[in-house]
């Protein structure tokens, strides 16, 4: 099961593996606190991409869009998300973004969802 957090609540048991899915370190955020099992940077959206979607709601579809080109570019990077899925039951993508709906690691489980699929 892929789930999404936000990488500033607390760690719980249910999280199964957290896995961070930004490209920056969360501010103020220590690496306990965090307690983060994997960082996959290579999942996270291009700088370039993530200036450009500037978490703006209305550029939401063209972002998902965009970011799911750039992840057909790096499947060992979904790669290893499945494979630490199929490791430990539960991966929670942890993001740091503020909205809960609008962000790289709820736009990277649809991915996932539509690619098991097929």
């Amino acid at each position: 099961m892929i789930k999404t957090k936000r990488v500033y609540e607390p760690p719980s048991p249910e999280d199964g593996c957290r896995v961070l899915v930004d490209r920056l370190w969360p501010r103020g955020l220590g690496k306990n606190r965090a307690a983060v099992d994997v960082w996959l940077k290579e999942v996270a959206p291009s700088g370039s991409l993530r200036k450009w979607f500037g978490h703006k709601p209305e550029r939401w579809e063209e972002f998902k869009r965009r970011f799911f080109m750039e992840l057909s570019r790096q499947p060992d990077g979904v790669r290893k998300l499945l494979e630490l899925e199929e490791k430990h039951g539960t991966v929670s993508l942890l993001y740091s973004a503020k909205d809960t709906v609008h962000n790289n690691a709820t736009a990277l489980k649809e991915y996932i969802e539509q690619m098991k699929k097929g």
